[in-house]
């Protein structure tokens, strides 16, 4: 063991050489969300000693201010402590914090492939639930040991004994030894650590071989370029190796290494087993991809890692800037936050309402909304997005297929010999007195019931079948609502299935607004058609003149909305008189609406393009 004297008050960094990986843990915590990840990994950063007191926080993992103030974990996060354990040792955990919603699975998987072993998280009132699932899964595809770990047992409601049945039965994980944690009061986080030391296998690698090391992460710095997060599976960096990036098939100079404690330490070297950051030094944001494989530059290994299956964009919008002169800048600032988030996908797109822009790919609405904030928040933009839509396959009559990810690139009706939408298979898991409720909710959105199964006395799985557009409606608020907040929903992509859909557009005063088009199913079309133009009669302020809002499928008008005008009273002067008198200034005024409703025009509030996602449809 090497100890490194860092920094102005010489704070003690160890660091373990190439002979010491027994000592090494790489772990991740995962669970489903509001479980008590960010919690346990707070408390762990406290019985470590690796943060001191006074700068205790909470969530000190999550570093977005988007982060604490929704209280979710957005991005994952490595830390590296030292722990003394019983055994007299001392070891190097490296601890990598999870998101938990089902939007941010790949960010889950990403760092599942830099571990030995996972912790996974229950909550003690809530048990296992759809993410808790999902996450086990894939744990255990990547061959990781599994501790699992029961939270909040501080609180009157818990059943730990409950949740230990519920694990062994729905996860088929041996939970005789789960560990009983608080992440609140830190109770039994120090029988965590302990069962992490001698459940979780140390890392394996050749000290001596070619560097072979993977990125798991990046994000960019205005100063000091790309910074990688890297597990070293062979071999090691320092600062001053020449590395080449095998898929990028490029060189660069690496300016320094070190790990998160959680604020960044420069080290000297980041040896075999460990995960730590490297600082390129590129200033091309696209030039480091995640996934890829460092090497030697003069020294290279023979094959690369496997990396990672690349994330399909689920959810499509156009993202547009308020003015059109910040254009350039929006696109550097989708090329920035790429580096931090490669399942983002964008290409330019253009709107006779709303200019230049890009229609953005994201893996569900959450992830938009995150996205967009975080666009606005970190780069000073003002932007208008339009109402989400998915991918859909349009096979022509000529034979050709189509990708169609904006409602304005749809063939005409006489052009289309059949559009495929995307289905996803889709779990929820729900105490067994809303089973009626939530199926009934699966048959409103199209869904097709497959399978059922009782995970325990209290707990029923039911498996779908719905296609993604009936989901980032408002399917999820729905569910959440009939079940009173119990059921929990994890989805992931199926095929794609031959439905009858239309394109449903908009016209305020007989102009047709091509960013609050949309494709949705023929059944359903009238009712969204009426609930759409109900709703932007609301958002629409009033005019010096009257606003029809239409909505049409072709050339059909299916629904209709007014915004009546503004008047006004040209009558007030009149004080009794000859009626023909009133008559013709009524009629003055008639005139002279008519004349502005040919000239006038409608400016729609940045509401009106989300408007399709509040449409009740009951």
């Amino acid at each position: 063991m090497i100890v490194a004297r860092i920094g102005r008050k010489s704070a003690i960094i160890f660091y373990m050489s190439a002979n010491e990986t027994s000592h090494i843990r790489n772990f991740s915590i995962v669970a489903h969300i509001d479980h008590g990840k960010s919690t346990i990994s707070d408390r762990v950063l406290e019985l470590t000693h690796t943060v001191e007191e006074r700068d205790l926080d909470s969530q000190m993992l999550d570093t977005m201010d988007i982060e604490r103030e929704r209280g979710i974990t957005i991005k994952s996060n490595a830390v590296r402590v030292m722990y003394d354990a019983d055994d007299g040792e001392t070891y190097q955990f490296n601890l990598i914090d999870t998101p938990g919603h089902v939007d941010f699975t790949y960010e889950v998987s990403r760092s599942l492939a830099a571990c030995e072993g996972a912790v996974l998280v229950v909550d003690s009132t809530q048990g296992v639930e759809a993410q808790t699932v999902s996450n086990a899964i894939l744990a255990m595809n990547a061959n990781l040991d599994i501790v699992p770990a029961i939270n909040k047992i501080d609180l009157p409601s818990a059943e730990p004994e409950r949740v230990r049945a519920e694990i062994e039965d729905a996860l088929a994980i041996p939970a005789e030894d789960a560990v009983c944690v608080s992440g609140k009061t830190g109770a039994g986080i120090h029988d965590l650590l302990e069962s992490i030391v001698f459940l979780v296998s140390p890392p394996s690698g050749d000290a001596d071989a070619p560097l072979k090391a993977l990125i798991i992460d990046s994000y960019f710095d205005q100063f000091r370029g790309v910074v990688a997060t890297v597990r070293v599976f062979d071999g090691s960096i320092k600062a001053g190796d020449t590395l080449h990036m095998m898929a990028a098939d490029s060189d660069f100079l690496v300016d320094d290494v070190g790990a998160k404690r959680p604020a960044e330490t420069s080290l000297p070297v980041l040896s075999v087993g460990e995960v730590g950051y490297v600082v390129t030094g590129l200033k091309d944001p696209g030039a480091v991809h995640v996934g890829d494989t460092l090497t030697g530059a003069s020294r290279r290994c023979a094959e690369a890692l496997p990396g990672y299956r690349e994330a399909k964009p689920m959810v499509f919008t156009g993202l547009f800037p308020i003015d059109n002169k910040e254009y350039e800048n929006l696109r550097d600032a989708l090329e920035k936050l790429r580096v931090n988030d490669p399942s983002l996908t964008w290409s330019p797109e253009t709107s006779v309402a709303l200019g230049f822009g890009f229609r953005v790919g994201f893996l569900g609405l959450l992830h938009m909304e995150v996205v967009k904030e975080r666009l606005e928040r970190e780069f000073d933009l003002d932007l208008i997005g339009t109402s989400p839509s998915v991918d859909y396959h349009v096979f022509t009559t000529a034979g050709e297929m189509l990708d169609i990810k904006s409602p304005q690139d749809l063939p005409s009706p006489e052009k289309i010999a059949r559009i495929e939408e995307p289905y996803l298979k889709a779990t929820v898991i729900v105490p067994p007195e809303y089973m009626g409720a939530v199926i009934q909710l699966v048959i409103e959105h199209r869904g097709i019931q497959d399978n059922m199964v009782y995970l325990a006395e209290n707990s029923v799985e039911i498996t779908f079948f719905i296609p993604l557009a009936e989901l980032i409606l408002d399917f999820f608020d729905q569910l959440k609502s009939r079940t009173k907040g119990y059921a929990s929903l994890d989805y992931e992509f199926a095929d794609y299935r031959a439905s009858d859909l239309v394109k449903l557009d908009v016209l305020l005063a007989g102009e047709m607004v091509d960013a609050l088009s949309f494709i949705v199913h023929k059944d359903k079309a009238y009712t969204l058609a009426r609930g759409l133009c109900d709703k932007l009669k609301e958002i629409i302020p009033r005019q010096q003149f009257e606003v029809p809002i239409q909505g049409a499928i072709g050339n059909k008008i299916i629904s209709r909305s007014t915004v009546k005008a503004v008047r006004k009273d040209v009558l007030a002067k009149c004080y009794g008189g000859d009626i023909s008198r009133k008559r013709k200034l009524l009629e003055k005024q008639k005139e002279g609406k008519k004349r502005m409703k040919q000239i006038g025009t409608v400016d729609v509030p940045q509401e009106a393009f989300l408007a399709v996602l509040k449409v009740d449809d009951e």
